[in-house]
């Protein structure tokens, strides 16, 4: 179940030892020592990375990833990419950024629209548990056009993911993210997965002492940005094509331990 919830409280970090970072200070493609990509539809036989996804995921292509005037640029575009109507891109720090705990914190200005369903998120690098959702994910933050006022912080485990209906959300409401940078960040410790937005906490998942079917997060996770199209819960409502292109910044991403 989704629940919104007022802001309840501020912290200070734990984690103060800067050890990953980009500040997007070059422009042209984005630094190819810290990011990679995911590429096409996802999954055999297209199937739109297991949510029925439209985009196509295009790699080292600057209409889609760019670095420009100190900002991370990831553009959603409508136009034909092999079986697909709209491209896009999904950054990856995979084997250059991965990390077990600590403080991982982006600067994003989000896109708007029917349609756009961007994300701030994490996967297990080494898939220790098995494949999805058996060895976790964390949704530092998820958005949906069709919700504009609202960002998202999840978990998904083997006993609580989507496909089950039981994933642990809650969600802010915000009315400007598509219009100013916020910061987007999580505290993740061997007990406990606290999710923030500018400082202030509005989510936590507790080391429940259950085993790794609720608490798989006691291994390396790397970092994803992308801005899927449509899809299961994105598309909900459909998707419209007048608002295209769009894009995502991000100002900033640092990772502290």
């Amino acid at each position: 179940m989704l629940i919104l919830v007022c802001k309840f409280g501020e912290a200070q970090s734990r984690f103060n030892k800067l050890v990953w970072a980009d500040e997007f200070n070059k422009d042209g493609l984005p630094d190819a020592t810290k990011w990679g990509y995911d590429t096409g539809r996802g999954c055999p036989n297209n199937c739109g990375w297991g949510n029925n996804e439209l985009q196509y995921y295009t790699v080292a292509r600057n209409a889609n990833a760019r670095v420009k005037n100190g900002k991370l640029v990831i553009e959603a575009r409508k136009e034909k990419k092999d079986n697909a109507f709209y491209t896009s891109a999904r950054m990856v720090t995979k084997n250059n950024g991965d990390w077990k705990y600590g403080r991982i914190e982006v600067k994003a200005k989000l896109p708007a629209g029917r349609g756009m369903w961007p994300a701030i998120w994490m996967l297990p690098t080494d898939w220790k548990y098995g494949g999805w959702p058996k060895s976790g994910e964390i949704d530092i933050m998820e958005n949906v056009g069709y919700w504009p006022d609202s960002v998202l912080g999840t978990v998904h485990t083997a006993d609580y993911n989507g496909m089950l209906g039981t994933q642990k959300t809650k969600g802010l409401n915000l009315t400007d993210i598509s219009k100013s940078f916020h910061v987007y960040r999580i505290e993740w410790t061997p007990e406990s997965i606290a999710f923030y937005v500018d400082d202030v906490q509005y989510n936590e998942f507790l080391n429940e002492h259950k085993g790794i079917n609720s608490w798989p997060f006691d291994q390396r996770f790397h970092l994803l940005l992308n801005i899927a199209v449509g899809g299961n819960w994105g598309g909900k409502y459909g998707v419209d094509d007048a608002i295209f292109p769009q894009i995502m910044e991000v100002d900033y991403v640092r990772v502290y331990q």
